[in-house]
Order: C-alpha cells, then structure tokens, then sequence
C-alpha cells in the first residue's frame, strides 16, 4: 500500500511540476513576444517620425519669415521695417515678393488687389473689438464672450493677429472675405508657393490654425517652405511642429 501510495504521489509531483513548467514556458513565450511586439512598434513609430522629418527642407522654425503668431502665441508690437507695395504696407524684406505675387495673381484676373498688410497691434486691438461691436449689434442675444467667441473665427485679438508681422497679406478680386470667383481663388492659391506665399487658412485646417477657412490671406514664409508645406497639406502650425521635432 505504501509502496502504490508513494508511486502515485510521485506521480502527481511530477504532473504538476509537469504543467507548471508548460505554463511557465508558455507564459514566457508571451511576454517576450509581448516585449518584440513593443519593441518593433517603438523602432517603427521611431523610423516613421524621422523618415516624416527627414525631407524636411533645410530651414529652421527660429528663422524669421516663419514666426508664428496665434491665439497659442501672443506677441507684442513687432515693428519691422516697411515698405509700400501699391499703398499696402508689408515687411521690407518681402516687398518684391509681395510684387510679384500680386502681377501674377493679376495676370489671372487683373481685379486682383492688396486689401490689406501690416497692422499693429493696437490697430488690431480696435478692428477685433469693433467686429465684436458689429456681432453683438446684429445678435442682441449674444453676451460679449459668445460675440468674442465668433469673432475669433475670422479675425484675431491684439497680440494674435501675424498681419502685426508684416509677412501676411490680404489678396482677393473683391473687398469680401471668400467672395472672390473660387475657380480664380485656386488658381491664385496654386501659384502661391512660387513666390514663398502659402494660403494661411485653408479648408478642412480650422482645428490647427483656429480660424475658418480665408480666401484671401496668405502668408509669406520663403519658397522652400511654401512648396514644402503645400505639397504635404501642412499648416503653419503644423509645419513648425515637424521642424522643431526634427532639431531635438
């Protein structure tokens, strides 16, 4: 009896250290197939960013004709030196840009014109808060938050507007935000990075740069980067955000 007893006894030890091997064993598999799996999505997510990064043009998010200025941004009176392109003012050193620009956007419609360029901030301060006089005048049942709120869908408070820069430019056929003949619009838009100008607020692109599409506002941030960022569907934001990550 003793003897059958210790046989099976030891027949059980053997079976359980049995299974418990095979859970270990398997149990290890997992986590080192666990551990690869992390790895290769590590080392892939790490290829992807610097492949994103790689054909990036050989400028820097430091460089002057691409300051951000937004509501994320803030900045004060920035007074560049101006010049006068067709009664517009604008940064000197864009000035023959800005002519350009505007000759070739003429050649496809001559009523093309500048509507508007440089504003400080304090002019800036005045146009928002009367736009907000204007929202409120016209919905009496908007608070000055709400009418603030709605203002900032097509135009910048004090300190957030990049015409303070004098690299932004207003260009359009009429004196009305998204008025202009469209197929002219894009026309205009596509010939843009020719001239180092990229269309500042593009459809579809509210969520990066925080305002509503604008037909007319382009912003000048050199050649490289314009074609750069318009092949790739890039905001301002967005693009900065590629060169900064690439320079860490």
């Amino acid at each position: 009896m003793k003897t059958s007893f210790t046989k099976r006894l030891v027949a059980g030890i053997v079976i359980i250290v049995f299974v418990l091997a095979i859970v270990y064993f398997i149990g290890g598999k997992k986590d080192n197939q666990q551990s690869t799996a992390t790895t290769k999505t590590s080392q892939s997510t790490t290829s992807s960013s610097k492949k994103k990064t790689s054909s990036l043009p050989n400028v820097s998010a430091s460089d002057w004709e691409l300051v951000l200025v937004n509501r994320d941004h803030i900045t004060k009176e920035m007074n560049p030196e101006l010049a006068t392109v067709n009664g517009i003012s604008v940064d000197a050193r864009i000035a023959e840009n800005v002519e350009a620009f505007l000759a070739a956007a003429q050649a496809i419609d001559a009523s093309e014109h500048l509507i508007s360029g440089y504003r400080s901030v304090s002019y800036q301060e005045g146009l928002f808060n009367s736009y907000v006089q204007q929202e409120m005048a016209a919905d009496p049942s908007l608070s000055e938050s709400e009418a603030e709120t709605l203002v900032k869908t097509y135009s910048q408070p004090a300190g957030a507007s990049e015409h303070q820069t004098g690299l932004a430019i207003d260009m359009s056929t009429v004196d009305a935000l998204n008025q202009s003949d469209t197929t002219v619009a894009k026309q205009v838009q596509a010939l843009a990075p020719q001239y180092g100008f990229v269309l500042r607020f593009p459809k579809g692109k509210s969520s990066s740069t925080g305002v509503d599409y604008e037909d007319w506002h382009f912003r000048y941030v050199g050649k490289k980067s314009a074609e750069y960022m318009t092949k790739h569907n890039l905001t301002l934001e967005e693009y900065v955000a590629l060169l900064e990550e690439r320079d860490t």
